[in-house]
């Protein structure tokens, strides 16, 4: 509900400037950079990862309502940073919590968890244009030349909220003793920055990021720039979802065959290719096909780079290394590339981001053997199996 039409929102209906939107975008990775590792740190020292996540859940809540009441660059700019201290240190906290539950269940598990929150985003994307469109027309809410194509589009901080709520309660009910209450040593996260395979991986997330992050917030605007409308992209949404939820479900499986630098691989590959493709076709009808490439990259990179961290770092500092990804790929990467993005769509136009970040893609993808090492030597240098 929320993240396919924020920037839309911010652009059309809160009136942002690219500069502004690009900053506004921005705020989260830059509070993330110190709420996300803190966040983290209170869950590894305590070993209360679930009552933790409940509290940032909470806090969410209270992010989103004000974001929707907020008027004007300022305020909007403020309202985004309070969602921040608590929204930006959610996904690195599910993932501890969930690799930690499923550490015995099978290499399918994870996949077979992880496509529930696809499930969740395909319904969302699949009904909220048409709660939209019922609100609207029950408000007497109809576009004007010069205004927001969806003048009552800021119903979505409310409906964003009440499910975040709902997550909150759900989290009371995950487990909150076995290996989800592992707890860490005072000075213990110092352990990662000896990890050269750590290291490594961020580095690598740290390109991987740049380039996925800033055109994919303003992904909406690109198609506002092509004559596209609300429905175009949630019509685009359904694609992108539909083949990621086979894929999200065949995980496992493809890390069985390929590891998790062939799935890291691919996806920034996928990645690459669908950018640069966005980039040159105007066409909205042959630009639909390209969004099935969006399935890949999840898989391979957002799935693909947990798996992949929970296999090279030690159990204890399962939230601090998730953090820490989170900090380096939706914090220092997403400040520079939403406001980069935000840059070049005002000053060149809105396909020379995705043409830029395209190419970048690509190259990162060739080199991802060489830059990641191997989870098994990982645990060979360490004498585990």
């Amino acid at each position: 509900m929320f993240f396919p039409y924020y920037g839309l929102y911010l652009r059309e209906n809160a009136g942002l400037s690219g500069t502004q939107l690009g900053w506004v975008l921005a705020m989260m990775p830059l509070v993330g950079l110190v709420t996300q590792p803190f966040w983290a740190q209170v869950a590894d020292r305590t070993g209360a990862r679930s009552r933790i996540l409940t509290l940032l859940s909470l806090g969410a809540v209270f992010g989103y309502l004000i974001l929707g009441a907020a008027n004007g660059f300022l305020a909007i700019l403020m309202a985004a940073t309070v969602l921040a201290v608590f929204s930006t240190a959610v996904l690195p906290i599910i993932m501890s919590v969930s690799l930690a539950v499923l550490r015995d269940a099978g290499p399918h598990a994870y996949g077979f968890v992880r496509v529930w929150g696809t499930i969740g985003f395909f319904l969302l994307v699949v009904s909220f244009p048409w709660m939209l469109d019922r609100y609207q027309e029950a408000r007497g809410l109809v576009a004007e030349p010069g205004g927001p194509s969806e003048p009552g589009l800021g119903i979505m901080f409310i409906g964003t909220a009440v499910l975040v709520f709902i997550v909150a309660l759900i989290s009371l009910c995950l487990p909150r003793e076995g290996a989800i209450s592992l707890r860490a040593a005072r000075g213990d996260w110092r352990e990662l920055l000896r990890n050269a395979a750590f290291i490594r991986f961020l580095l690598f997330a740290l390109a991987a990021y740049f380039f996925l992050q800033g055109p994919m917030w303003f992904f909406p605007i690109l198609i506002r720039a092509r004559g596209g409308d609300i429905d175009t992209i949630r019509s685009m949404w359904i694609l992108m979802l539909a083949v990621e939820i086979p894929l999200v479900l065949a995980t496992g499986s493809g890390f069985k065959r390929l590891g998790a630098r062939g799935l890291l691989a691919i996806g920034v590959l996928a990645g690459g290719v669908r950018w640069i493709l966005c980039g040159v076709i105007d066409d909205l009808t042959l630009l639909y096909p390209v969004q099935a490439l969006h399935g890949v990259t999840v898989v391979g990179l957002l799935v693909g780079g947990p798996l992949y961290l929970d296999a090279v770092t030690p159990e204890r500092l399962r939230s601090t290394a998730q953090a820490l990804l989170s900090m380096v790929g939706m914090g220092i990467a997403g400040i520079i590339s939403n406001t980069g993005t935000g840059w070049l769509l005002e000053h060149v136009g809105p396909s020379s981001p995705y043409i830029l970040a395209g190419i970048g893609s690509l190259a990162l993808g060739l080199f991802t053997w060489e830059i990641l090492i191997s989870p098994e030597t990982v645990r060979s240098e360490a004498g585990t199996p």
